[in-house]
């Protein structure tokens, strides 16, 4: 089985004692998983953020735009402001939340630059 990883991770096997070459396997191994696991919660976050950017200004500029019509911010109807500085205003805080979760999970792979 050793062998039949080692060919496919591109390892020599004759370079390694048979303890030392199962041990860089399994660590080869290890790695890969947490870099898929790394993968998986990072596009994870994205589709979140994602979906919660499509979601607020849809419901609160097109669904809701009646009710929410009858507040004012800024002397302009809240419906209508969602939809025209509401979403961008939305983009700007998720991009500096998306940043600051990036950040919590490059500590807790230890993948971060700094």
């Amino acid at each position: 089985m050793a062998y039949y990883y080692c060919r496919i991770l591109g390892i020599q096997q004759a370079a390694y004692t048979p303890k030392s070459y199962n041990n860089i396997v399994m660590e080869k191994i290890a790695m890969k998983d947490k870099a898929e696991a790394y993968w998986k919660a990072n596009v994870s976050l994205i589709l979140k953020l994602l979906a919660i950017w499509f979601v607020v200004p849809f419901l609160g500029g097109i669904v809701f735009v009646d009710t929410l019509n009858q507040f004012s911010l800024g002397g302009y109807p809240l419906g209508f402001w969602i939809a025209q500085q509401g979403s961008i205003y939305m983009f700007v805080v998720l991009i500096f939340y998306y940043a600051k979760k990036m950040s919590d999970l490059d500590d807790e792979f230890a993948v971060g630059g700094e």
